[in-house]
């Protein structure tokens, strides 16, 4: 006797059966018996673990970030992300959902049953498919239409509000009074409002598309003849919807060409400017324009064609015809591009030319640049080296990358501190402005001798202190000198470290528990494991007092010690996102960051990171783009954060930028003024090294305002090639050419105070001799003001590469490099910087030497270049007073000959002697440096042939 079967009157069994589908049969002798309401409490329990299995790590995420967000007090940041979100997100989701199920719902006539029984006809009767079979695929078709139309809502949904900073910007949106060229529209136009047509613009067409796509399966097939073949046929109901939404599409469509693609020509890249070309103006808009309105033609046309039952004949017609349009839209333009512009291609694109120079020099902030031309060339003497020691006395001879592997070595005391950076800053050290280096000295939990949850996140949680040295001072063994260094910091000079616990930093990220029933490890004490420990007392960090924050951590970051842990206390607290570049970008979502951030130490001896902060747009019309597309760009915030506590404050630099204004309209009260910034905050504010490293190799090109030199780049300039510095210790951070950019100390033409720069020399395209050099400022008033200073151009001097060549080929350096070789150690070329002195330049090179196998270079020579005279000693000085000092110089700036009579023998070596000197001079101007070597070597020994001659006679 079998099993019973389950009841006849459960709706869900009565709907199987109408469908013809049977229960399960009985599993051996016991029935397979589920009642009905259990197992939809089943499924309902299983869909809600589902949902917290998928949305607890999103909630957990989003609850910690806003108690971090209330911490460093930017909770208007993150509410007004979420709010915008949803604002967004939301609408868009529903309007979605309700345009695409309401097409399938309109396909298929409002009942599957009904649209089935009409398609398929006698076919159903045939196939023995049930009315009752009919309305269980209709409510299965009504599911699937919704669950689909759901399921494209939400990716919608998500992609409409991952643009809710676009939207907030158009709807705060700042003018930037500055008309484009063209139609004479604000540039904020193209910034703030020309994003949102877009992004409209595109979903609508989507939206259409996808409208269409819900419809078809409904309209286009039902069986035809005896044996049952497919054949498309719409019918009325189909030609009406799909001709009302191809309609709609080409309405879009043409919208879009207008008020989206017409304006999109004016960031087009053409080979000689970016931006409208003549093509466009006069060819291009026109056929746009075209375009447009034969979208607008065959939307009525397809209209009409539904009205007449010609649907698909009629829309076949308009996609060809608009297709034949599009591609003579394309050709026409191409073509006279090519008979026409591109002949004549000077004459026609010169009024682009203009609009282009002057968008992309407005747009770079290096429209107010005009070079100063530098005066003759001064002789270098000792009266002149004194009248600049303030220049010569901060020459940086420690790179970076060398200075970094010193500290490692020599400062890092223990295995888990590391030196991640060094930073060129400023300080005032006994009433003078010094330039010093300056790198913190963190904590890498990686490298603890023991890792686990008490090590890594209670006891090991901060880094200490820093070193800090001059920029151009070495000891006798060629070390660095250090003004601060050990642990404690001790200092020699009158700035004090007096908080050196560093919480927040470049290297550490993972979050740490303070304080805790733990000690925290402050650092290393004597010998052995002696040590001293400290306790946090700052403010930073969310209290995780209750049980309910301890849980929500756990799961935020994954470690269940956060919960079962005993040696919180209710005053610990947890820190995290303590990188100081992630901790900005969560604080300031909406900015673009400089990769270097640097450490100033404040006048009360605490220790604060100072990062760049800029605005940027790829909407600015006529301007030159760069990588990643940005043709704007603005420095207009600097962002502090403190080392101990973490503390976020934003300041606002540049308030003529029109996007900083309309942050500061998002987020009332956000960003405070400059002008509120701490003195001792100020006085270490530097000009960022991204922004000036675009600038200048823009200003290289568009220093040329005249549109024939720039069409011809008959005065183009280009940064100098790397040659200044050997692999081995170049900076990783670096590239190409981005050796000579550097900050110092110097006191700039017709100034009377030295002032801490930022420079970059330029030499002309495709030669090695030096055209220009570009500097920021970044002190006091004259904060972020840029000047060029321009050599004559009648006068050669000498460029990067040459000056290199000619070290190369010096003796004395050749013979000193190849002895150090030979002796197990290993030569390694630093930067070659570039001093400009009241017109001349002089280029310095130090030399260090590393053990092979060692890790500690040592900075043992200066080489000094002046006029293609080489000198080098063991300090700066020494290799300047070879320069000026002709008894020491390599090779002197003319020929010298001997007083006494020339006579016989003295006569032949005069004349071999003028010789040797002017093929020198030609090989010079050659840059033929091995001649160049060779001759003054002759010429050396015909000098001393000479002198020994004139000391033989009476």
């Amino acid at each position: 006797m079998s099993d019973p079967l389950p009841p006849d009157d459960d709706p869900i069994i009565r709907g199987l059966r109408a469908a013809g589908i049977r229960p399960l049969p009985p599993l051996g002798s016991r029935s397979l018996e589920i009642h009905p309401r259990r197992f939809r409490g089943l499924v309902a329990a299983l869909l809600v673990l589902l949902a917290l299995f998928l949305l607890l790590p999103t909630v957990t995420t989003r609850l910690a970030d806003w108690l971090w967000y209330r911490e460093i007090g930017f909770e208007r940041v993150f509410f007004t992300k979420i709010v915008a979100q949803w604002a967004l997100g939301l609408p868009a989701g529903l309007l979605t959902f309700a345009v695409l199920y309401a097409s399938a719902r309109i396909a298929a006539g409002g009942s599957t049953t009904q649209a089935l029984a009409t398609r398929f006809g006698d076919f159903s009767a045939r196939a023995g498919i049930t009315d009752a079979a009919h309305s269980a695929l209709d409510r299965a078709v009504r599911l699937l239409s919704a669950l689909t139309a759901l399921l494209v809502a939400l990716v919608f949904a998500l992609s409409i509000a991952a643009q809710w900073r676009t939207i907030l910007q158009f709807w705060y949106r700042t003018p930037f009074y500055v008309p484009d060229p063209v139609f004479g529209r604000d540039v904020g136009y193209y910034v703030f409002t020309l994003p949102v047509l877009e992004l409209a613009t595109g979903a609508a067409i989507w939206l259409i598309v996808l409208a269409m796509l819900a419809a078809l399966p409904f309209h286009l097939s039902r069986p035809h003849g005896r044996r049952n073949r497919w054949r498309p046929v719409l019918g009325p109901r189909g030609d009406a919807q799909l001709a009302a939404l191809a309609a709609l599409l080409l309405v879009v469509i043409a919208l879009r060409i207008h008020f989206v693609g017409i304006p999109a020509l004016l960031f087009g890249e053409h080979l000689p400017l970016t931006g409208a070309s003549y093509v466009d103006l006069h060819v291009r808009i026109p056929a746009l324009h075209v375009l447009s309105v034969a979208a607008l033609v065959g939307g009525v046309l397809i209209v009409w064609g539904a009205t007449r039952e010609r649907l698909v004949a009629t829309a076949a017609r308009v996609v060809v015809g608009y297709l034949v349009i599009a591609v003579l839209a394309a050709a026409v333009p191409a073509l006279v591009q090519r008979l026409a512009v591109q002949p004549n291609e000077l004459d026609r694109e010169t009024p682009q030319i203009v609009d282009h120079i002057r968008a992309t020099r407005q747009a770079w902030g290096i429209d107010g640049v005009e070079p100063a031309e530098l005066g003759t060339a001064t002789p270098l003497t000792a009266e002149l080296v004194a009248r600049n020691r303030a220049t010569i006395d901060n020459v940086r001879l420690w790179d970076r990358e060398p200075l970094l592997q010193t500290f490692g070595q020599i400062q890092s005391i223990r295995t888990y501190y590391d030196f991640v950076s060094v930073d060129d800053d400023r300080y005032r050290l006994g009433g003078q402005l010094r330039q010093v280096l300056l790198s913190p000295r963190e904590l890498d939990t990686r490298s603890l001798p023991t890792r686990g949850f008490i090590n890594e996140h209670l006891t090991y949680t901060h880094g200490m202190g820093l070193a800090l040295g001059p920029s151009n001072a070495v000891t006798a063994e060629g070390l660095p000198v250090l003004f601060i260094k050990d642990l404690p910091p001790a200092s020699s000079v009158d700035v004090r470290v007096t908080r050196p616990q560093i919480y927040y930093g470049e290297l550490s990220n993972d979050f740490v528990l303070a304080p805790s029933k733990q000690r925290e490890f402050d650092f290393p004490s004597g010998e052995g494991d002696a040590a001293v420990y400290s306790q946090y007392d700052g403010r930073g960090g969310v209290p995780v007092s209750s049980f309910l924050r301890r849980l929500l951590f756990a799961v935020r970051f994954g470690s269940l010690n956060i919960l079962l842990s005993r040696d919180l206390t209710s005053a610990t607290r947890i820190l995290y996102y303590r990188d100081v570049r992630e901790r900005a970008r969560r604080a300031l979502p909406f900015m673009l960051f400089d990769r270097d951030p640097y450490l100033v130490i404040r006048e009360d001896g605490k220790l604060s990171w100072l990062l760049d902060a800029y605005t940027a747009t790829d909407h600015y019309p006529y301007a030159r783009g760069v990588s990643g597309g940005v043709n704007y760009m603005r420095n207009s915030v600097k962002v502090v954060i403190d080392a101990y506590d973490g503390s976020v404050t934003a300041y606002r630099v540049d308030d003529r930028d029109p996007i900083v204004r309309t942050i500061d309209r998002m987020y009332p009260g956000l960003l405070k003024p400059f002008a509120s910034m701490p003195t001792d905050i100020r006085a270490h504010v530097r000009y960022p090294e991204d922004l000036f490293r675009l600038q200048t190799q823009l200003y290289a090109t568009y220093h040329m305002v005249n549109p024939e030199t720039f069409y011809h780049r008959e005065d183009e300039w280009q940064i100098p090639g790397g040659a200044g510095t050997t692999s081995p210790i170049g900076d990783p951070r670096r590239g190409e050419g981005e050796a000579f950019l550097r900050h110092m100390v110097m006191r700039l033409p017709g100034e009377r105070d030295p002032e801490f720069i930022l420079m970059r020399p330029f030499t002309p395209r495709q030669k090695d001799n030096l055209a220009a050099w570009m500097v920021a400022r970044n002190d006091g008033a004259h904060y972020g003001e840029l000047a060029v200073y321009r050599f004559p151009r009648q006068r050669l001097v000498f460029g990067p590469n040459q000056v290199v060549n000619r070290i190369n080929q010096d003796t004395e350096v050749s013979r000193q490099v190849t002895l150090w070789d030979q002796r197990g150690s290993e030569v390694l070329r630093g930067e070659l910087l570039v001093l400009p002195v009241e017109g001349s330049l002089i280029y310095v090179q130090p030399l260090y030497l590393r053990a092979q196998g060692g890790r500690i270079p040592e900075l043992k020579r200066v080489v000094a270049v002046h006029e293609g005279r080489v000198s080098m000693g063991e300090s700066l000085d020494a290799a300047l007073s070879g320069l000026y000092d002709e008894g020491t110089a390599t090779a002197p700036p003319a020929l010298r000959l001997p007083e006494t009579p020339v006579t016989g023998e003295s006569a032949s070596l005069v004349r071999q002697a003028r010789e040797h000197y002017d093929r020198a001079r030609a090989a010079q101007r050659a840059d033929d440096w091995a001649t160049y070597g060779e001759e003054m070597r002759r010429l050396g020994e015909v000098l001393r042939e000479l002198e020994r001659g004139a000391t033989a006679r009476p």
